[in-house]
């Protein structure tokens, strides 16, 4: 029995999911394979306002698959306590082009620095490569956040036996404080 799903797209616009699509975190895309097994894998992405997108090599099995089955799952979390996860479903339209991406080579510099990214952005764009945009503008939308939407979940036990109060501040002040220092490298660089 399938279950109608809810458009509650409005919920992208939660801080929670702002924070998740902007910071510079991996998200894991979920798709089914040709012989109808299901695929998870850790990508790198863009959002757009819109549109989340990821950039591949256009000869990446994921492409053959999705060719075949357009219907995909994304999850974005981040791995502090309370947690956040944002979850995104959708059907992604596939665009191949000639070079590089302009999203792909946007997407590695927070992680690589403004100097390697556009090194790597050089070295792999030879004649002949072909990419893959793959979009997702979401059709659902679900936000778990413990902190905001749902704090009775997370009970000062709870929180204590994951040492929140342990150092006089919070693992989610912790992930702030990298995500900063990420993001001032980046810019630094």
């Amino acid at each position: 029995m399938q279950r109608a799903c809810r458009k509650d797209v409005a919920l992208l616009d939660t801080p929670t999911a702002q924070h998740l699509l902007t910071a510079p975190l991996v998200a894991r895309l979920a798709y089914t394979g040709k012989d109808g097994t299901s695929r998870l894998i850790s990508v790198n992405f863009l959002w757009t306002g819109d549109d989340m997108v990821i950039g591949t090599f256009a000869g990446a099995y994921k492409i053959r698959n999705l060719r075949a089955r357009l219907e995909v799952a994304i999850t974005i979390d981040a791995t502090f306590v309370p947690p956040q996860v944002l979850m995104l479903r959708g059907m992604v339209t596939l665009s191949e082009t000639e070079g590089v991406l302009p999203e792909y080579a946007t997407v590695h510099r927070p992680f690589m620095g403004e100097e390697a990214g556009a090194a790597y952005g050089e070295a792999i764009d030879q004649p002949g490569l072909r990419m893959v945009r793959i979009g997702l503008r979401p059709a659902w939308v679900g936000v778990l956040d413990c902190q905001q939407r749902f704090p009775v979940l997370s009970s000062q036990p709870v929180l204590a036996a994951y040492g929140v109060e342990r150092y006089g501040r919070s693992r989610v002040s912790e992930a702030e404080e990298i995500e900063e220092g990420i993001a001032g490298w980046a810019r630094s660089s």
